[in-house]
């Protein structure tokens, strides 16, 4: 499931901006909830490293997003 999500996610990567109107920018944050929450899955035995993890995903992702 894990790796499925990420191959969907390099095979989308440039579709879901928040330039793209309303739709398009849920599911591309969406995508960045969800890349999240499995990083915290795989990451969840080491709780600083998770949070770590899912912090720099949001911020980096999210922001991806607003500038493209």
């Amino acid at each position: 499931m894990r790796i499925a999500w990420f191959a969907w996610l390099t095979r989308h990567f440039g579709e879901y901006g928040y330039s793209d109107g309303p739709l398009r920018a849920a599911i591309g944050t969406g995508a960045v909830l969800v890349t999240a929450a499995l990083l915290w899955l795989v990451l969840h035995r080491n709780r600083p490293a998770a949070t770590a993890a899912v912090g720099l995903t949001c911020a980096l992702g999210i922001g991806w997003l607003a500038f493209h």
